[in-house]
């Protein structure tokens, strides 16, 4: 074989290295975006700091947000980024009202109701509420507002209190759907 078909062969081999490299990059390259996209418009991931959901969120814990054509409903477990609210830190709660509803909390007998149902509420940490907050209920939540309140209801900054109060549907960034974090609670959030 004469040097110039030894180099030539060489040549191909080196150009079929660049093509499958290039290949491989700009796969990476729109695999990179597709995340960068779904994270900043569909799912976002979020920190939680203190103890006002617990049991269900641990101080620590990260989950995942859905943040696109969301909607909230009674139950959902939402983050809120209400200015003036908390040192304007995202605040995670849970949904017990929507617009339209109305709410009473009874201290004296531990209950909350929504549209006269007394919630079935098993996610709570503690079932004695210790306060009502600042509020006169029964309470009507209007139109583009929700009340929500932490599990942790005797350890919780929420709609209760009138540094918060019902959020404007607005300032919810979305509905928390995932823990990632811790390793050992993964799983699924109700």
């Amino acid at each position: 074989m004469s040097n110039n078909n030894v180099q030539d062969t060489e040549e191909k081999k080196v150009g079929g290295v660049m093509v499958e490299l290039y290949e491989w990059l700009e796969a990476i390259a729109f695999a990179l975006s597709i995340v960068v996209i779904l994270f900043t418009f569909v799912f976002r991931v979020v920190s939680v700091s203190g103890p006002s959901m617990n049991p269900t969120l641990l101080s620590g814990d990260r989950v995942i947000l859905n943040s696109l054509f969301f909607t909230p409903s009674n139950g959902d477990i939402v983050v809120i980024t209400q200015p003036n609210s908390h040192d304007n830190e995202p605040l995670i709660k849970r949904v017990i009202a929507v617009e339209g509803q109305t709410i009473d909390i009874d201290a004296f007998h531990d209950t909350v109701t929504v549209d006269g149902v007394v919630l079935n509420e098993n996610y709570i940490l503690e079932e004695e509420i210790q306060r009502a907050g600042d509020h006169e209920y029964p309470l009507t939540v209007p139109k583009g507002k929700v009340f929500v309140m932490g599990d942790n209801r005797n350890d919780s900054f929420d709609s209760r209190s009138e540094g918060l109060g019902l959020v404007d549907e607005d300032y919810i960034m979305g509905k928390a759907i995932f823990r990632i974090y811790p390793f050992e609670r993964v799983g699924g959030l109700s």
